[in-house]
């Protein structure tokens, strides 16, 4: 009978050298670009109109390095009213991550729906600051459900793929 000197062994995935599950990690974020126009100061202030505030949102993602990506959340809001543009912003907020082991498949929908849904909180507590800070009250940003943009934009794009190629022949004729 062997003897058991109470140690127990373990196996270690990382032992041979090869760890192939997926690693994610925020590896920094910060402000790429921001401008803030209040091209009507101070005559603003006095407006009773408050007017429309738009807002759109573009996300964009580039490799840096191996197993490295940039991802750029673009926010622009402009308020206008009857008088003219009460405060225009526009703000490029980025996150580097760090992605290894990561499946091909899975890429995209990360770079494009999850890594925004990180980084958004801090871009739109920047974003409210400073409409705060050129005199105007709060731009409070309602959370975005990024993956739900992801899966609309992927399933228009499929469908426009899918337009372009018919009526295109097949194969060799």
């Amino acid at each position: 009978m062997a003897e058991n000197d109470g140690n127990v062994t373990v196996a270690d995935p990382t032992a041979n050298g090869v760890d192939n599950e997926p690693q994610v990690g925020v590896i920094s974020q910060y402000i790429k670009d921001m401008s803030i126009e209040n091209p009507n100061a101070p005559d603003v202030y006095q407006w009773e109109d408050q007017g429309q505030i738009d807002v759109q949102v573009n996300i964009g993602a580039n490799t840096v390095a191996d197993d490295v990506y940039e991802v750029e959340l673009k926010l622009e809001a402009k308020g206008e009213g009857n008088k003219g543009v009460s405060f225009q912003i526009e703000l490029v907020y980025c996150g580097l991550f760090g992605l290894r082991n990561v499946p091909e498949d899975q890429l995209q929908p990360f770079l494009f729906a999850e890594a925004p849904r990180i980084i958004f909180p801090f871009a739109r507590r920047i974003l409210a600051d400073a409409v705060r800070d050129a005199g105007f009250p709060p731009l409070m940003l309602e959370p975005m459900d990024f993956t739900a943009l992801y899966m609309h934009q992927r399933a228009q794009a499929d469908a426009e793929a899918a337009a372009a190629g018919e009526g295109q022949p097949v194969g060799n004729a």
